[in-house]
């Protein structure tokens, strides 16, 4: 069965970071995806400051993690419980799968970093809460309390 957890932040951190080759996140919260006990999906929320937050998104390959119900929670805790404005994420402009991956959620391409990341450019992807479909979805698994 999967289960949504929110008391794991360290271990969620380390799955993400792991994934993305990035290491030393400061001030997160983060959203982790469990099946049968196992981290399938993570997702890290850093630089909040009241108005807007970068989100962060890491999986095991080839396991179903992406379900409506999950993306719901990890957009739900944002913009309703932390009542932001936007979701900000950084993408380096040669990674085609996460373009692709934030694209098809509704993020919309703001801005080219030049040269800001190893192999080249950043991207910086937004999405403002009012864009986000994801919200009105109805939950099947079993939800968190608040953070």
């Amino acid at each position: 069965m999967k289960r949504i957890i929110t008391d794991q932040p360290e271990r969620i951190a380390a799955f993400v970071g792991d994934a993305l080759d990035v290491s030393g996140f400061a001030n997160y919260t983060a959203i982790g995806l469990e099946d049968e006990g196992e981290l399938i999906a993570g997702v890290l929320f850093d630089y909040y400051n009241g108005a807007s937050i970068n989100m962060h998104v890491a999986a095991k390959p080839g396991r179903r993690w992406l379900t409506r119900e999950f993306l719901h929670f990890c957009f739900w805790y944002p913009f309703e419980q932390l009542k932001v404005r936007r979701i900000t994420g950084l993408v380096p402009a040669s990674n085609r799968d996460a373009r692709k991956f934030d694209e098809h959620l509704g993020f919309e391409l703001e801005a080219t970093l030049k040269d800001a990341a190893p192999d080249g450019d950043v991207l910086v992807y937004r999405m403002f809460r009012d864009q986000c479909r994801w919200l009105n979805l109805k939950v099947k698994y079993e939800q968190p309390s608040a953070f």
